[in-house]
Parts: structure tokens; C-alpha cells; sequence
């Protein structure tokens, strides 16, 4: 998983990739302009303790700008850590889809499609999904499962590109 960086509403900045202590889940969602990113995100809220009790850091950005991931948090009060401001270039890094609004009415900026990575303590992305559109996510309870499961048995990464 590359290193990457991007700012943390509230202050500071938030990392993924490189060698941590805990396994990471780190999703990216599509923006404020999306009416099915805030389910989500609220089922993955409502999921935080049994993703925190399996070993990991949870947090969550978008390429929206501070005032809007703001927005977002403010009405829904999410309890995982969210990150704003992300570049064109930090998803181009990270493989996730990008797009052009449909309209001005939409949103004023490209932005990224929905993604989800697993990533090991070592760095290593353990699991991934990437959408090129807003109604394709894993269901947050069964990768838990699954990355419980890869956790007890040590599993390697699978796959390659």
C-alpha cells in the first residue's frame, strides 16, 4: 500500500500504508454529494467496536473540501476519524476510480469512486475493493468476518495484478 497523507477534520493529519501497529480499514467515499456513501458510513459507524475489537484502525476521506466533509460529520456524527482533501494524484496512487461530476448541481470537482482496502501491519493490502460507481461496496459485517478468519490463520495477501 503506498504512503499517503491527507488532512483530518478536527486538526492534524491522517496516514495509510507503511508498517503500523494495527491492521488499518480505510475507506473512501465519494463525497457529501452522495446519498449512498452517508448509509454506509453510518452502518460502518455502527460496526466501529467490532472493527476496533478485531484489531483495527478505522478511518474514512473523500476529496471533498474541509467546509464539506464537515458537513457530513456534523449531521452524522461519525465516531471514526475522516479525512478531506483528496488529490486527484493520491487516487490515481491508490488505483481508485475517479469522476467527473454529472453536473454542476452534483458537485463542483472530480472525485473518487468508493473504495475499501484491508491493510496488514506490515503494510501489505490484505483486501480491496474498488467501485467505479456508487452502488457496489462490501457488506462491512461479511469482510469483518472474512478478515477475522485471515487474521487466526496468518493468510497471505492473494491475487496479483
Amino acid at each position: 500500500m503506498p504512503r499517503i497523507s491527507f488532512p483530518k477534520l478536527g486538526g492534524g493529519t491522517l496516514a495509510v500504508g507503511g508498517p503500523g501497529d494495527r491492521h488499518t480499514l480505510f475507506v473512501i467515499y465519494r463525497g457529501k454529494h452522495c446519498g449512498r456513501c452517508k448509509p454506509y458510513l453510518n452502518k460502518l459507524d455502527s460496526l466501529l467496536g467490532a472493527w476496533q475489537e478485531a484489531g483495527f484502525d478505522v478511518l474514512a476521506c473523500s476529496a471533498d473540501p474541509e467546509e464539506k466533509a464537515q458537513a457530513d460529520l456534523d449531521e452524522y456524527g461519525w465516531r471514526f476519524p475522516v479525512g478531506y482533501g483528496l488529490t486527484e494524484e493520491q487516487m490515481r496512487t491508490l488505483g481508485v476510480y475517479v469522476s467527473d461530476p454529472l453536473s454542476p448541481d452534483e458537485t463542483d470537482r472530480r472525485f473518487a469512486e468508493p473504495a475499501v482496502f484491508c491493510i496488514r501491519p506490515d503494510g501489505v493490502i490484505q483486501v480491496v475493493c474498488l467501485s467505479n460507481g456508487p452502488a457496489a461496496r462490501p457488506d462491512l459485517e461479511e469482510l469483518l468476518d472474512g478478515m477475522k478468519f485471515n487474521i487466526a490463520h496468518n493468510r497471505p495477501a492473494r491475487g496479483t495484478v
